[in-house]
């Protein structure tokens, strides 16, 4: 009866201590992909007004359009464009680069998106973007707790968030030639609703991603895409909210 109980009771003990290990690299992991996406964001906003602030820079990515108004200029419209090419480099050719350069990857489409931003600090005033950005901030970690968090599984909102981002980018589009201010505000509410949704269910796709037996490598890259997507969610949601709350420049 003794040997029984020495038996089980050391069965116990070992899952405890393998479970505390997964948690313990868990929130390593975890940890890891939030580092990446704060220190990417802090990039993009660095770089951001460092442009807005350098004329030389401004004259490179700006030009007067035919309206009379400021527009982008050649090189403006390929700086714009070119996160699209990181976004899709990272996500379809994952698997064949190696851990140094898709974190290479990542701080160059960083650096860009701080160039193609710097014409928010053009239209709205410093101290609106730094209220903005701290509410955004403030919405970002409350969702992505809840992610982390929940037990609810989370992964049937995919395909209805997914669907409502094609649905909003199909409405954009389409209102840039229509010009309709209704369009306009009813497509940046219902942003700012799907990128709050994909917040939370990023952060739980991310951390069901994790595996304890990951190479150093396979670990590096997953944390990169994690920190790519909810990088994603938190400017788009920060640039949504900034319409209903930036303060325009005079």
């Amino acid at each position: 009866m003794n040997e029984r109980y020495q038996v089980r009771y050391s069965t116990t003990d070992a899952g405890t201590r393998a479970d505390a290990a997964i948690d313990a690299g868990l929130r390593a992991y975890m940890l890891r992909v939030y580092n990446y996406m704060a220190s990417g964001v802090l990039l993009t906003g660095i770089l951001a007004m460092l442009t807005a602030n350098s004329p030389a820079m401004i004259n490179l990515l700006y030009a007067q359009n035919a309206a009379g108004g400021v527009g982008y200029s050649g090189l403006g419209w390929i700086v714009a464009l070119a996160p699209l090419a990181f976004i899709l480099v990272l996500s379809f050719g994952i698997n064949r680069l190696s851990a140094v350069a898709s974190q290479a990857l990542f701080w160059a489409f960083a650096g860009v998106m701080g160039l193609s931003l710097s014409s928010i600090f053009l239209l709205y005033t410093g101290e609106s973007i730094a209220r903005v950005f701290f509410i955004t901030a403030a919405s970002f970690g409350a969702l992505s707790l809840y992610g982390y968090t929940t037990k609810r599984d989370l992964s049937g909102w995919g395909t209805f968030l997914f669907m409502g981002l094609i649905g909003i980018i199909i409405a954009s589009i389409v209102n840039w030639f229509l010009a309709s201010p209704a369009l306009y505000w009813t497509v940046s509410f219902l942003g700012v609703l799907i990128f709050a949704g994909l917040t939370a269910y990023d952060t739980q796709r991310i951390k069901n991603m994790y595996y304890e037996g990951d190479a150093a490598d396979t670990a590096t890259k997953k944390a990169v895409m994690g920190a790519l997507s909810l990088y994603l969610d938190f400017i788009n949601m920060f640039l949504l909210l900034l319409r209903f709350f930036g303060a325009a420049r005079e």
